[in-house]
């Protein structure tokens, strides 16, 4: 189950908010069929594309 809570620019998450993604971090990951593992090649693949992205963000502020 994913949960999305969008946070304004100043504001702070809350207590719960905080215990629940420590209590998120200690539970093992599940893949399935809709969200299988990433081969070496594909972690490599996503890897490449995140930085692609990053450096593009960091050029186009002005």
């Amino acid at each position: 189950m994913i949960k999305t809570v969008t946070l304004n620019r100043n504001q702070q998450p809350t207590e719960e908010q905080i215990r629940q993604i420590e209590e998120a971090a200690k539970r093992e990951i599940v893949f399935d069929e809709d969200s299988p593992a990433l081969t070496p090649a594909m972690e490599k693949a996503f890897r490449l594309a995140v930085k692609n992205r990053n450096t593009q963000k960091k050029t186009s502020v002005s």
